[in-house]
């Protein structure tokens, strides 16, 4: 019996810059190991890092930019995004069958072409939904005309009822997702894990500590994209109010975006002596450079809650060192907290330099929140992730040889 075979679309692809094409390679691994053919359509031309029995397939455009970084024109990130689209759709449509289709969120509303390709090669659709979309645009601060807006939408949602089967990275987003006419026994809830990589590394033997010279300082660190979702004035004035009355506390801004720089421009002009930015560490530095604090923030615009994820959570956790999430109460990053960490206001720059403040003083505070942080990261991770997510397509892989098609409503199987 030929072994079942799943395709996976998605802009990025390692070496490429990107979440979701580290969780494309993860989860393509890991199936491949439980022996899937497994396919995957990325952007440009470049290498790629594939995982063994993974046979990733270039479109030939130009080489994927930074997810993560900013375009400085939205009008150039739109025509740059369809244009991916075009050649990540005609790249998968020229492909052998497959069972399975997968399609993810970036670009955005690439969904709309899930159906398209998996009727091209007879399979069942899956839509990975890594962020929401054309919802969160305004959050990202591209603007559409309304009537465009309310016509896209309305095609994104044709298209996720279409979908046989809609993975959700979080709770609030399946609620999103449901609200938004997407039938809940079609939504599983499938959150991303911390990557692969990151382990917690012994304060005391941490080589980033020692090259960036921070010695016995208690380190605070803000990681990740510093995009337009990701509000950092709360962060900027709390640093500015620690800088008054605990400047030993040093404050780590690692990462790129379209708030980098703002926050650099805000850095110099207060003076902030005691913040450090840093360039987005390569990934096999990342367990040093996450481990090289002693708590970690997190931040999300509360327009954004069920539309997005923050991975810098999952991430933090990973290395056992408590968080502080600067968002929405009802998100699925602030119910991740629970006993490792702190949700405050988005805007509570006070209640962060207070919290900063605490934790710094209270070291057995920061054991005790580092170990819980370790156990809930450990509970999920990328190898329990692959065997959900193969279920799901196994079942619907098998739904297909039966010849029973996958209506609206039915009850999908799980894992």
């Amino acid at each position: 019996m030929d072994s079942p075979s799943i395709l996976f679309v998605n802009r990025v692809f390692p070496p490429d810059k990107g979440a979701t094409g580290r969780c494309v390679s993860d989860l393509a691994e890991r199936m491949a190991a439980m022996g899937w053919r497994v396919t995957v359509v990325a952007d440009g031309c470049g290498p790629s890092d594939a995982p063994p029995g993974v046979t990733v397939r270039r479109t030939g455009g130009e080489n994927p930019r930074d997810a993560g970084a900013a375009h400085r024109d939205a009008r150039l990130t739109a025509r740059g995004y369809l244009a991916a689209a075009v050649r990540l759709i005609q790249r998968a449509l020229r492909l052998p069958r497959h069972d399975v289709v997968v399609t993810m969120t970036d670009p955005p509303l690439l969904a709309c072409a899930g159906p398209l390709i998996a009727a091209r090669h007879g399979a069942a659709s899956i839509h990975w939904s890594q962020d929401v979309f054309p919802a969160l645009l305004p959050v990202l601060g591209i603007r559409m005309p309304e009537p465009l807006m309310r016509m896209t939408e309305r095609a994104s949602v044709r298209a996720l009822r279409r979908q046989n089967a809609v993975v959700a990275i979080g709770r609030c987003m399946a609620g999103r997702l449901a609200a938004a006419g997407v039938s809940a026994e079609r939504i599983i809830i499938l959150p991303n894990w911390p990557d692969p990589r990151i382990r917690p590394v012994p304060r005391a033997d941490n080589p980033f500590r020692l090259e960036h010279g921070l010695g016995d300082r208690f380190t605070v660190a803000y990681s990740g994209n510093m995009g337009l979702a990701h509000p950092m004035d709360a962060v900027l004035d709390a640093a500015t109010l620690l800088a008054r009355s605990d400047p030993a506390i040093a404050i780590l801004l690692i990462g790129e975006g379209r708030r980098r720089a703002a926050v650099a421009e805000a850095v110099e002009r207060r003076g902030l002596a005691n913040v450090r930015l840093l360039p987005l560490q390569p990934p096999e530095r990342l367990a040093e450079s996450l481990s090289a604090a002693d708590l970690h923030l997190a931040t999300m615009d509360p327009r954004a809650e069920g539309l997005l994820v923050p991975s810098k959570v999952a991430g933090a956790l990973a290395t056992g060192r408590p968080c502080l999430f600067l968002g929405p109460a009802g998100s699925d990053a602030a119910a991740m907290l629970d006993g490792c960490g702190q949700r405050l206001a988005s805007d509570d720059a006070a209640g962060l330099a207070a919290a900063v403040r605490r934790y710094a003083r209270d070291p057995a505070l920061c054991a005790a929140q580092g170990a819980r942080a370790l156990s809930v990261a450990s509970a999920w991770d990328a190898a329990a992730a692959a065997r959900r997510f193969a279920a799901l397509a196994d079942g619907l892989r098998q739904e297909r040889l039966r010849g029973a098609a996958i209506l609206p409503g039915r009850r999908l199987p799980h894992a």
